[in-house]
């Protein structure tokens, strides 16, 4: 697909993702608004206990840990722990986060993540963190929106002319994986910045399982043959990137955002001599907004999230492409798996509408979501959104801490043929 055409789609979508009635008609609707206190479980406590908060300087940080167990067809039972940390260094009067989670489930599957958002003193560097390992599994379903349909089958036969029995479209697969994105950006002008940073995504010890290749029954899955058509190893394989990146961002809070941009253009390349099989080049765009509906509950406000990764067919091996839920928080894609599309090229976004449920400056609030994705498939001749697939959702928040924002958020989701259900700390985005 022309780079033309990607340009194009992220004009169109952005001008329909801006809110209709503008955030100057919102202002004059509500001019005679005053602001709510906000409240927090912490105030909530003091009053169960009839207690009176005392004068004590408010805190410049917060520490939340929440138990994670859950279940699904993918990972059976899960157990963990997750948490989030929310500080403010010195001099700077921006949050600053490192969040992270170890997670174990009934498969032998192992999780373990760090993310770290940190702004330094006087905001001069901005430093942007994603450390990952996994011992992992997870099904695959070929490349394009449109997959499983059809593309186990067309992908043999464009490549091999092999006939497979398929007992189902689902492909399992097992690997490790480590992943090591840090960036660092400086400071320019008034939330404009511009910086460097390295990616490292490494997967080993791959186990197809759905492979198989004899005279009884032949079954060649879509990472087989995606790496053997663009001459990658089918075991283990490596990116290894340089990102240049330029970032703008006033938002009023980077864990919860009331009101401001964030938008990110990252141009990244990874030569042979840094470990690669061939040299790659991908280009990462992001884009999000926040626009309040009232200046009495600032909790209540539309947010627009939309987000595209674009390589070059034959750059990346099959799951180092652009793939949803990949994102640096994993967050993108409620309602689907992780995994579940995946393509050299993809784009992706969302609208969320967030409310407060109690009264003004109360703990409670809630969200309503719609998102969608389209990826494409240059073998079999699949565009971008030639097939888009929507999620539609709902969710819970309650207030933690209000000085930092940090909130707790359940979700439930939906799309096509799919279900999820999501506990985080802090907002989806």
């Amino acid at each position: 697909m022309p780079l033309y055409r990607f340009y194009l789609s992220f004009l169109i979508i952005w001008m329909v993702c801006q809110p209709v009635s503008g955030q100057e008609q919102a202002t004059e609707a509500v001019h005679h608004d005053s602001i709510c206190p906000q409240r927090d479980l912490k105030d909530l406590l003091m009053q169960v206990l009839h207690k009176t908060p005392g004068n004590k300087k408010e805190k410049s940080g917060s520490l939340l840990l929440v138990p994670i167990v859950g279940s699904n067809p993918a990972i059976g039972f899960m157990v963990g722990v997750g948490g989030q940390a929310a500080f403010k260094m010195p001099g700077c009067e921006d949050y600053s986060s490192f969040s992270g989670s170890a997670q174990f489930t009934t498969r032998s599957q192992k999780i373990f993540m760090l993310k770290n958002n940190v702004y330094t003193r006087d905001n001069r560097f901005y430093l942007e963190g994603d450390w990952r390992y996994l011992v992992y599994s997870q099904s695959t379903f070929g490349l394009g929106t449109s997959a499983p349909e059809g593309g186990l089958v067309d992908y043999q036969y464009h490549l091999f002319g092999v006939a497979t029995n398929l007992d189902s479209l689902a492909q399992p697969m097992k690997f490790n994986f480590a992943r090591f994105h840090q960036s660092v950006s400086f400071n320019l002008y008034k939330g404009l910045m511009a910086g460097i940073g390295y990616e490292l995504d490494y997967y080993f010890r791959i186990r197809d399982e759905k492979f198989s290749y004899g005279p009884v029954d032949t079954l060649f899955t879509s990472h087989f043959v995606y790496n053997v058509l663009y001459g990658f190893d089918t075991e283990k394989y490596l990116s290894s990137m340089l990102n240049l990146h330029v970032v703008y961002d006033t938002r009023d809070n980077i864990m919860n955002a009331y009101e401001g941009i964030f938008a990110r253009a990252a141009y990244k390349v990874g030569p042979k001599f840094m470990g690669n099989s061939i040299t790659g080049m991908a280009l990462d765009l992001e884009w999000r907004s926040f626009h309040s509906l009232s200046r009495s509950n600032p909790r209540h406000l539309v947010a627009f999230w939309l987000m595209g990764n674009f390589t070059r067919e034959g750059d990346f091996p099959y799951m180092i492409l652009p793939a949803i839920t990949y994102d640096q928080r994993g967050r993108n894609g409620r309602g689907y798996t992780q995994g579940r599309f995946r393509g050299p090229n993809l784009v992706y976004g969302e609208a969320e509408y967030r409310f407060p449920i109690t009264s003004c400056g109360g703990i409670l609030g809630g969200v309503f979501f719609v998102n969608a994705i389209t990826t494409d498939n240059p073998v079999l001749g699949i565009d971008l959104f030639d097939v888009i697939r929507p999620g539609v959702g709902t969710g819970l928040r309650v207030m933690i801490d209000k000085a930092s924002r940090m909130n707790l958020a359940v979700d439930v989701g939906w799309g096509h043929k799919s279900f999820g259900f999501y506990l985080n700390v802090t907002e989806t985005f």
